[in-house]
């Protein structure tokens, strides 16, 4: 878990993904079109990644993965993160937390 901490507390928006997960590339996609850099962990081409996934089914996601993560802050999955897009939040956040230099 403390793993998982440190490497959400580095950037301002945090990704954990599988290359092969399509709800994955679809937050991706999204998050990348707004003109955010996230920082993408790819847990099926990680050392450790299987303990990361299990920390975050730990912390309540289930499914693990997507996890997304803006300022340091765990937002959620798939279905959060196109919530907060369809309530017109996400984009807020994303600048709040200086993803975004709009």
């Amino acid at each position: 878990m403390e793993r998982v901490a440190k490497m959400v507390s580095e950037r301002p928006v945090v990704i954990f993904s599988k290359s092969t997960c399509c709800m994955c590339h679809t937050i991706k996609t999204l998050i990348v079109d707004f003109g955010a850099n996230p920082t993408v962990h790819e847990l099926d081409e990680i050392p450790r990644g299987r303990e990361i996934e299990h920390a975050l089914l730990s912390r309540g996601l289930n499914p693990a993965l997507p996890a997304v993560f803006i300022s340091g802050e765990l937002v959620g999955g798939a279905n959060e993160v196109m919530s907060l897009h369809l309530r017109r939040s996400l984009i807020p956040m994303l600048k709040n937390a200086g993803a975004l230099w709009v």
